[in-house]
């Protein structure tokens, strides 16, 4: 059932994940100093399913029992944008920061439910495993790409062909699997995802590598290794991003790891690794939530930068409404997109409703472009307000009486004007700041590959039919056979 906070954080504590943190095992994340702010942050993501105000949106009831609403089968446009209701609220819960939130997994597992068929053998592992994923409102993780070793050569050419992973062996109980992938996000997780990100353009011998799982994060031979952390402390006012949304990035190494055979959803299959997320939904599905997220985070943006201007008086210059406008533009056609998504959407082969895709497509390919420019508008706006920022602490100390004097502004008090600014330096400017600029650009994968997909699979024929009516252009003729 709907889960709570304090049962997630007991789960973690009793069942924590493989993790290596500067070459030490976290045995505690709930306790960890850089592992703590997240693993909080999701207990109480959790419990605003509990939350009077918020429960019908976060859950639904089904026999009885509340479920997570981001694992509510997609059966009709209504229940889209019931999803779309609830990633809202999460996403306004973390001002849109947090990437690896539940219901993010939680949209593809509900896709990949909705059309198992397409799974084949396989099929009722899914049914079950999902199942299995709502009635315990389990976190997932997921890890996406094969190490970045020689790019110039492909995984069988590698110095070792278990660098990527790879299914090493086989038995009628299951598989072992050896070898590495990038980029685990949010490893404090109940369950780990292996599902197929990039397309295996390979010839024979690649079949070891087209394979989709889940496990249990505290598998044996599984180890997630931590990059170092960009929480820059525990106070919230210093740093208020950082101190509770250190999702973390991780290696994530497979010593030789068992997959039970009912734990299996694809196993050496390249034609259903390479059209897994597109012909079952999972695509549009997961971006669904992505829009939602983006939307959010926008947003907070727009927040953010229309208080700093009022606090030191500058909303008053053209320049600065240009650029605040600028942001107004940005929120609406994200706003826009995913309207049309839940509006335009259609069933799969299997009854599934998916949001349209070519909204979906418009505003995955969008918002990496946009949001380097967010970024850039908050840094012309705070200018050097973004430097002189004094720590909670010195307001704390006897020179504090100098900081309430000095960094006063037209609108705020000295500490509510730091404490603002020391927002907008977390999300642009400090080690967190800058991790989600390299985050969103390549979210959804290398941005040329990515308008190269949109320009193979888009219907451009509509539009270019257009112009030679308009030219008058005459039809090609079928070709006629002459006779005798």
């Amino acid at each position: 059932m709907a889960r709570s906070g304090k049962e997630y954080l007991e789960a973690l504590r009793k069942d924590p994940p493989n993790l290596w943190y500067k070459g030490q095992r976290v045995e505690d994340p709930t306790a960890h100093p850089v592992f703590r702010g997240i693993t909080h942050m999701l207990a109480r993501l959790y419990d605003l399913q509990h939350d009077p105000r918020y429960r019908d949106v976060l859950t639904y009831e089904e026999g009885g029992r509340r479920y997570p609403t981001s694992l509510l089968p997609a059966r009709s446009r209504d229940d889209l944008a019931r999803r779309g209701a609830a990633y809202k609220v999460w996403a306004d819960a973390h001002l849109g920061m947090m990437g690896r939130s539940p219901d993010y997994l939680n949209a593809v597992l509900m896709a990949f439910e909705q059309s198992a068929e397409f799974f084949g053998e396989y099929a009722e592992n899914v049914r079950r495993y999902v199942q299995y994923v709502r009635e315990n409102d389990l976190c997932t993780t997921h890890c996406l790409t094969n190490p970045q070793v020689n790019r110039a050569k492909s995984n069988l050419e590698q110095a070792d062909p278990y660098i990527p992973l790879g299914v090493f062996s086989e038995s009628p109980d299951g598989i072992v699997v050896r070898g590495a992938r990038m980029l685990s996000t949010l490893p404090t997780a109940d369950e780990l995802l292996v599902f197929p990100s990039t397309l295996l353009k390979e010839g024979p011998g690649a079949e070891r590598y087209a394979v989709a799982f889940a496990i249990p994060t505290n598998t044996p031979g599984l180890h997630f290794i931590s990059r170092e952390g960009l929480r820059g402390g525990d106070s919230s006012f210093d740093h208020p991003l950082s101190s509770q949304l250190e999702e973390m990035d991780c290696l994530t190494v497979f010593d030789d790891v068992f997959v039970p055979k009912e734990r299996i959803f694809i196993l050496k299959d390249l034609e259903r690794c390479n059209t897994a997320y597109a012909e079952t939904g999972a695509l549009m599905h997961m971006a669904h939530q992505v829009v939602v997220l983006k939307t959010a985070k926008t947003e907070a943006f727009l927040g953010l930068i229309s208080l700093i201007a009022e606090a030191i008086g500058a909303d008053v210059f053209p320049h600065v409404q240009e650029k605040i406008a600028e942001v107004i533009v940005y929120l609406e056609a994200m706003k826009g997109l995913w309207a049309r998504a839940e509006r335009d959407a259609k069933p799969n082969r299997y009854g599934l409703y998916c949001p349209d895709r070519g909204a979906i497509d418009g505003a995955r390919n969008l918002y990496p472009r946009l949001y380097p420019r967010i970024h850039e508008i908050v840094q012309q706006i705070g200018a050097s307000g973004l430097i002189t920022l004094p720590s909670e602490a010195d307001f704390e100390a006897p020179i504090g009486r100098h900081l309430e004097k000095f960094l006063q502004s037209a609108s705020l008090p000295a500490r509510e004007r730091v404490q603002l600014f020391r927002l907008a330096w977390d999300m642009t400017l400090s080690g967190f700041g800058a991790r989600q600029v390299l985050y969103e650009r390549f979210f959804f994968g290398d941005p040329v590959r990515m308008y190269q997909t949109l320009f193979s699979v888009y219907d451009k024929e509509p539009y270019k039919e257009r112009i030679r009516e308009f030219l008058g252009w005459r039809k090609p003729q079928p070709a006629t056979v002459a006779s005798d």
